[in-house]
């Protein structure tokens, strides 16, 4: 059964950096795109960033210049290196992505998040 896992999370100081990955696996034939979006306590999910595997990218514009997402097709993974991270990054992130497994069907897939504490 296709899924997708997060891994990367943890507790970090203003202007540090992280790293986050994420895997998608159990029988993926095809992916479209994959993407990083994050919710803070109290605040909506929001797209952080997204990466189509024919390589165009998006972010939000809190992110932009400080983030980067980036992919491997061989390895149906992304990633999103968070450099000079701030308080306001404080969340748990999801990733997702719209998939296609052997069964040809194509779905969206969320991870279980990881929680990323930006902190002094």
């Amino acid at each position: 059964q296709v899924h997708v896992v997060e891994s990367g999370g943890g507790l970090v100081r203003p202007g540090e950096s992280l790293r986050l990955s994420c895997l998608a696996s159990g029988g993926v034939f095809s992916i479209y795109y994959m993407g990083w979006h994050r919710q803070a306590p109290g605040k909506q999910r929001e797209l952080v960033a997204s990466i189509t595997w024919g390589d165009k990218t998006n972010y939000t514009d809190s992110v932009k210049g400080r983030f980067t997402i980036s992919r491997d097709k061989a390895k149906n993974s992304v990633y999103l290196q968070m450099n000079d991270v701030k308080p306001e990054d404080t969340a748990v992130y999801y990733c997702n992505g719209h998939l296609q497994g052997y069964d040809a069907q194509w779905n969206d897939y969320w991870g279980q998040g990881t929680q990323v504490t930006v902190s002094s």
